[in-house]
C-alpha cells in the first residue's frame, strides 16, 4: 500500500509505505543497488521493495522479531540481521535462506554496521549493554569472539562507524558526511548536530545546532544520510508502524542553535577512544 501525501506524482513530497503488520526498526538500500531497499519488521518480516515498481515482496518471515539489518559492501544480494535473542545471520538472496548464524549477543541486536574501508570488519550494538567489533574472516563457528567488547551501563542501541572509519559512535545516533557531525533525535522531536572535535589523545562534543521539521511528530530514533547527496538526511520515530521515504534537505531546515555543550565522558566518546587502539594496533 502507498499513499502520496500531496495527491500528485509526489516528486517533491511525502510517501508513506505499509508492507508490515508491525513497527519497521531498520530499512536498508546497498549503494551497488540504489532500486532495492530491504526492510524488517518487529513481526518477523523480511520485505524487499522495488522502487520502480513501487511493489514489496516478502523474501524472510522469521519466528521472531528482526530489529537490525545490513548489506555486505562487495555484495548487494547478502543481508545481514539481527535477532531479539542476540543472534547475527546472514540471509542469502540468491540461495533464499539463511545461510549462516552466530551467537554474537546475550539480547536483542539493535544496529549492524561495516567499516567503510576494512570491509571484513562489521560492529554490532544490542540491548544487553554492550557494541562489539568482528572479524568475518573469523566468523567460522556458531559460537566466535569478538575483537573488542564497549561495555556500558545502558542498553546500546547503535554502533556507526565514522566516514573515515576511525571513530565509532555507540549512542543513538548516525554520523553525517564527515569524522565532525552526528545526528540524534531529543525530547523535544527534533534532531540534535553533535560536532566532535580533537585527536587520539583528546576528543570533544558539543550541540552545535538541532533541526525541526512539521513532518516529525514523535521523537527521531532512526536516521539514514543519503550516500549521494549531501544534505539530505532521512528519519524515522519511534511510533511509527509503517515505512516513511521523506525527502528533506537540511537547508530547508530551521536550525535552533543552543549552547548546550556535551560532556566528553559520554559513551560514543569513549568508544571513539577504544576503536583509534583497535586500528593501530
Amino acid at each position: 500500500m502507498v499513499e502520496d501525501e500531496d495527491g500528485d506524482d509526489g516528486a517533491d513530497g511525502l510517501f508513506e509505505y505499509l508492507p508490515h503488520r508491525g513497527p519497521v526498526p531498520a530499512i536498508v538500500a546497498h549503494p551497488a543497488a540504489p532500486q532495492k531497499i530491504y526492510s524488517c519488521s518487529y513481526e518477523g518480516e523480511i520485505c524487499l521493495m522495488d522502487l520502480e515498481k513501487e511493489s514489496f515482496n516478502m523474501i524472510q518471515l522469521c519466528d521472531y522479531p528482526v530489529y537490525s539489518l545490513c548489506q555486505a559492501p562487495d555484495s548487494p544480494s547478502c543481508l545481514y540481521f539481527g535477532d531479539g535473542n542476540g543472534e547475527l545471520k546472514l540471509l542469502d538472496e540468491r540461495m533464499g535462506k539463511v545461510s549462516s548464524t552466530w551467537d554474537s549477543h546475550d539480547n536483542t541486536i539493535n544496529s549492524i554496521d561495516f567499516h567503510p574501508e576494512k570491509r571484513h570488519m562489521l560492529a554490532t550494538s544490542s540491548t544487553d549493554r554492550t557494541a562489539r567489533i568482528w572479524d568475518l574472516r573469523r566468523l567460522k563457528r556458531k559460537k566466535e569472539e569478538s575483537l573488542k567488547v564497549l561495555k556500558h551501563n545502558r542498553s546500546v542501541q547503535s554502533a556507526y562507524f565514522s566516514p573515515s572509519g576511525s571513530m565509532l559512535a555507540t549512542t543513538r545516533a548516525i554520523w553525517g558526511w564527515n569524522d565532525t557531525d552526528l545526528f540524534i533525535g531529543n525530547m523535544r522531536r527534533a534532531i540534535d548536530i553533535i560536532s566532535v572535535g580533537g585527536d587520539d589523545s583528546s576528543l570533544s562534543a558539543s550541540n552545535s545546532a538541532s533541526l525541526e521539521s512539521e513532518h516529525m511528530t514523535a521523537i527521531p530514533c532512526r536516521f539514514s544520510a543519503h550516500p549521494y547527496k549531501v544534505g539530505h538526511l532521512a528519519c524515522a520515530s519511534s511510533v511509527v508502524e509503517h515505512l516513511n521515504a521523506v525527502r528533506e534537505t537540511l537547508g530547508s531546515w530551521e536550525p535552533v542553535f543552543t549552547a548546550r555543550v556535551f560532556s566528553s565522558s559520554y559513551p560514543y566518546i569513549v568508544s571513539c577512544q577504544f576503536l583509534m587502539q583497535i586500528l593501530s594496533s
